[in-house]
C-alpha cells in the first residue's frame, strides 16, 4: 500500500536516542502483561460507557531499536497472529537507525491482516495536533478497535499518561494503540520499551500532540 501522502522526512524513525531513562534494565524478549488475554480471545465486549480492549499477547522488543516490528506485533496479536519481530524487521528494513516511517509499517500489517486495505497511513503534520487532527484520531482509533484490530502509532517526544507517569522518546518511538473507553476519550497502549510499563492509558489529546510531525497506521 502506497502512502505519498506522508513525508519520509516528517515521519522520522526511532532513532538512537531513549530519554528520559525510557528502557530501564534489560529488555524481555517475552513477556506476558498483568493483564494480557489468550490469542484467541481478540475482543471484549463493547460495554454501555463506550469502552472496548482487544486482548494482547505482549511482548517486549529485544533492542533498542526494534519498537517498530515490536509494535507492529503486539498489534496483530490482538488478531491471533503471532509473527516473529525478525521477520517483521526484515520486511520494514528496521535496522540499528529504527524504522523510517509509518509508511514501511502499514504494508506488512496490511499483509499479515490479509486484506490490503485493512490499514492506511494517516498523518499528523503540524507540530501540535490541532481540535480537527484530534477528532480524527480518535474517531479512528474508535473503528480500529471496533474492527478488531489495534493501531499503530509513531510517537516522539513525552506526555504523561493518566496516571501521571512520564514516557520520553525525544528520539522516536512506535507504540500500539490497544483499547479506548469514555468513547475513545482516553486510549489504552501496549508499549513495548519497557516491560515494567507495557501498559497504560493517556488522553486521546496527549497522543495526537505526542503523533503530531509523524503519522499513524488505522483501519
Amino acid at each position: 500500500m502506497r502512502t505519498d501522502l506522508i513525508r519520509k522526512t516528517a515521519l522520522t524513525a526511532a532513532g538512537l536516542a531513549f530519554t528520559g531513562g525510557a528502557i530501564v534494565g534489560p529488555i524481555t524478549a517475552a513477556y506476558a502483561a498483568t493483564d494480557a488475554k489468550p490469542a484467541s480471545q481478540t475482543q471484549s465486549d463493547r460495554k454501555p460507557s463506550g469502552e472496548r480492549q482487544l486482548g494482547v499477547r505482549y511482548e517486549a522488543q529485544p533492542n533498542f531499536y526494534y519498537c517498530g516490528p515490536a509494535a507492529a506485533r503486539n498489534a496483530l496479536s490482538v488478531q491471533g497472529k503471532d509473527i516473529s519481530v525478525d521477520a517483521m524487521a526484515k520486511e520494514m528494513g528496521t535496522t540499528e537507525a529504527g524504522t523510517n516511517s509509518i509508511n514501511d509499517i502499514t504494508p506488512v500489517l496490511n499483509k499479515e491482516t490479509g486484506k490490503n486495505d485493512a490499514y492506511r497511513s494517516v498523518e499528523i503534520s503540524s507540530p501540535d495536533a490541532d481540535a480537527k487532527q484530534t477528532d480524527k484520531l480518535r474517531a479512528d482509533i474508535v473503528k480500529t478497535v471496533d474492527d478488531g484490530r489495534a493501531v499503530v502509532a509513531n510517537i516522539a517526544g513525552t506526555t504523561t499518561d493518566t496516571d501521571g507517569a512520564i514516557h520520553s522518546f525525544e528520539g522516536g518511538h512506535y507504540i500500539s494503540v490497544v483499547g479506548y473507553r469514555d468513547n475513545g476519550q482516553t486510549v489504552k497502549i501496549a508499549d513495548s520499551a519497557d516491560p515494567n510499563t507495557a501498559s497504560y492509558e493517556v488522553t486521546v489529546e496527549h497522543l495526537a500532540d505526542w503523533i503530531a510531525t509523524r503519522g499513524y497506521a488505522t483501519s
